[in-house]
């Protein structure tokens, strides 16, 4: 006997309406194409826009007249947008999507870099380093997400994983005692928003904002009465080394970017596929899908919900203090007050963006590194658009994404809902 429920037969039956959000979609994409084609081809000059393997205008690994590429990448873009209307491919649709902003991006591009170069590596490369921090917090959140918990405080343990790096870093004269006290740093904001949260049933959201206050106000103390006076003793810790992997290192554009590069950028690539791996296919990651799913019949089972959030929330207080580390340790070389700047909420849109999955949450970062690399370019070519527009891309896809326009992003069902065992 069949055991389809009434709603997945109502959902087999009913038919899909003609204005679907594939066919929304078509339209926006056909709409932004021709006023790409229009308004890009017509400001371009007619120069050849180089996209280079070296630092330099030497060894183009692309030319293309910039006039031409605008217009041609924005048909491409109207094209991909035409085949979402017709409701072609359905199966295809994402696709269709993807390639359809990837030209729009390169439409945008030739008219932007008519006249001069963009070198590949050092733009992948960047985009990569800005996106580290943003990979290990949205990972955090991912691990805290999928169990149940949300994790709002990313900030605050990037906060104290960049001061616990680059205090004990420097007393210690050690990178490495500077990376592990960040993980350190990280767990002490993870523990008590695990405790808040878990054991005393707060209000996770709330909780998060607080712990955020508390590092930034706890950091900023600290920093100004023993940092800042003895900056010798206490803030000047030892940057993290770039290892080179003779021959991999000498692939065009891919190897100076993955392989010859510090060890947080492996750390980072490496967790995503272990916590993906762990998510889908182990025991581990099918109870923290039922916890952060049905917890109560988790629980029915045997699974230890709350000493499963617990473990998952340390751990992602593990990866955001690592992801701390990259402030003091790589990027700067020592600590200032608020110095994440918002990192840890870029980092949470990021895992939103990449619908609380390993791989969605790491091309939602690597997205918003390229925009912020890209912003950074466009300033030092003297491109006409503001870099504080460019700067604004990533945060309104993210605005688009949440509100359902690039489909409906779903959290855990128990996501940010007390367990409390009957």
């Amino acid at each position: 006997m069949s055991t389809t429920t009434v709603e997945e037969m109502a959902e087999v039956t009913a038919p899909e309406p003609f204005w679907s959000r594939q066919r929304h979609l078509g339209v926006a994409l056909i709409l932004i194409g021709g006023l790409a084609a229009v308004v890009f081809g017509s400001l371009a000059p007619s120069e050849d826009a180089r996209f280079t393997l070296s630092e330099d205008s030497a060894g183009a690994a692309l030319a293309i007249n910039g006039q031409f590429g605008a217009v041609l990448f924005g048909l491409l873009t109207a094209a991909a947008g035409g085949v979402l209307l017709a409701g072609l491919l359905k199966r295809w649709s994402n696709v269709f999507l993807v390639a359809g902003i990837l030209s729009f991006l390169l439409s945008f591009l030739c008219w932007q870099v008519a006249g001069e170069f963009m070198p590949l590596v050092d733009t992948t490369d960047g985009t990569l380093e800005l996106a580290l921090p943003l990979i290990l917090g949205a990972l955090a959140g991912v691990l805290g997400e999928r169990s149940g918990v949300v994790n709002v405080a990313i900030e605050g343990q990037f906060l104290m994983g960049a001061f616990a790096g680059a205090l004990v870093g420097t007393m210690a004269g050690s990178v490495w005692a500077g990376l592990l006290s960040a993980a350190v740093g990280g767990v002490i904001i993870a523990a008590i928003l695990a405790v808040m949260a878990i054991r005393y049933l707060v209000d996770q959201v709330v909780v998060g904002i607080v712990l955020n206050l508390f590092a930034l106000g706890i950091t900023g103390f600290l920093y100004e009465r023993l940092m800042q006076p003895n900056a010798q003793e206490y803030n000047q810790p030892p940057q993290m080394p770039e290892w080179r992997i003779p021959g991999l290192a000498d692939i065009p554009v891919v190897g100076p970017v993955f392989f010859e590069a510090n060890l947080l950028v492996w750390i980072a690539l490496v967790l995503v596929v272990v916590i993906h791996f762990g998510l889908s296919r182990t025991r581990w990651g099918l109870r923290t899908r039922a916890v952060g799913e049905h917890p109560t019949a988790a629980d029915t089972v045997g699974i230890r919900v709350r000493g499963l959030r617990y473990l998952n929330v340390l751990l992602g207080g593990v990866v955001a203090g690592i992801g701390g580390a990259y402030f003091t340790l790589v990027a700067t070389g020592s600590f200032t007050k608020n110095m994440t700047a918002g990192a840890g909420f870029i980092a949470l849109a990021a895992l939103i963006f990449g619908r609380f999955t390993p791989f969605g949450a790491f091309g939602a970062a690597l997205f918003f590194g390229f925009a912020q690399k890209l912003a950074t370019y466009l300033s030092a070519i003297g491109s006409p658009v503001p870099s504080q527009f460019l700067n604004m891309l990533p945060y309104l896809a993210t605005l688009i994404a949440v509100a359902g326009l690039v489909g409906r992003v779903r959290a855990p069902a128990a996501d940010g809902q007390p367990y409390i065992k009957g």
